[in-house]
């Protein structure tokens, strides 16, 4: 038997509360079909900007491994330029350098930076913090520019991974300590007691920034222990030719020229 359920008649055999009315609920789905519509083609738009980037090298590594050699002489080879992490840090933290980089970036890859913080983080938005975007926008702003060899602050998490060849360069704290005791002037012993906080402040940055406790071996194209090579310029050879051979000799070469 029918009744009225407020001002509807009620069928048998359907909800029997009251509920939007068809147009509202049409309205509703358009909205969201719509907002679903812009946020792919903002996604579209950033991966087909993305992919015009010229391949890069990312370096990853332990303070003192010495990476940054390893990549003045891989960059000499290619002739590119090297962004470490100091040329990183000073333009993501200067306000006035990180907004240029920002409205530079925005305007290449449109959608790219929530992208990939989502991508990193997930739906923990409090990590979504301006330094994150400011980061993000000042490698990708430096990349975009002209093919780039950067080393440290997690560039190989931020650029697309089919645009980079990631290498994270390892050693013992022996290797470690030795080399920061040369390049420091300060005894060996002295050395060796400043590697856990070295390490600290460096776990504690890759945590904020990118919600990670460490670098997995599986983010990385090539994983070489310095332990084992005497001559850092072979390192360099061993790499310049997994990047040739990565991205195709002549695409190296155009992107070079």
């Amino acid at each position: 038997m029918a009744g009225n359920i407020g001002a509807d008649k009620y069928v048998p055999g359907t909800y029997a509360k009251r509920k939007p009315g068809a147009e509202s609920l049409v309205g509703h789905y358009v909205r969201s079909w719509e907002g679903r519509r812009l946020a792919q083609e903002a996604e579209d738009r950033a991966r087909a900007a993305s992919s015009e980037l010229a391949p890069c090298i990312s370096f990853s590594r332990k303070i003192g491994v010495g990476a940054l050699e390893i990549a003045d002489m891989v960059a000499q080879k290619l002739k590119w330029p090297v962004a470490d992490r100091e040329l990183i840090e000073q333009i993501a933290n200067q306000t006035n350098l990180s907004e240029s980089a920002v409205s530079f970036f925005d305007e290449r890859f449109p959608g790219y930076t929530s992208r990939t913080l989502k991508y990193l983080f997930g739906e923990k938005s409090f990590i979504d913090s301006d330094y994150s975007r400011h980061l993000i926008s000042a490698v990708f702003a430096i990349a975009g520019l002209e093919p780039t060899v950067f080393v440290g602050r997690g560039t190989h998490l931020i650029l697309p991974r089919d645009r980079v060849l990631a290498v994270r360069c390892i050693c013992s704290d022996t290797y470690r300590a030795k080399r920061i005791s040369e390049i420091m002037g300060i005894g060996k012993d002295a050395a060796e007691k400043r590697l856990p906080g070295i390490d600290k402040e460096q776990a504690a940055f890759f945590k904020k920034v990118f919600g990670k406790k460490m670098a997995s071996p599986y983010e990385f194209d090539l994983v070489v222990n310095l332990d084992h090579f005497a001559n850092p310029g072979d390192v360099a050879d061993i790499v310049t030719l997994a990047f040739e051979r990565k991205f195709k000799e002549s695409q190296v070469r155009a992107a070079a020229a």
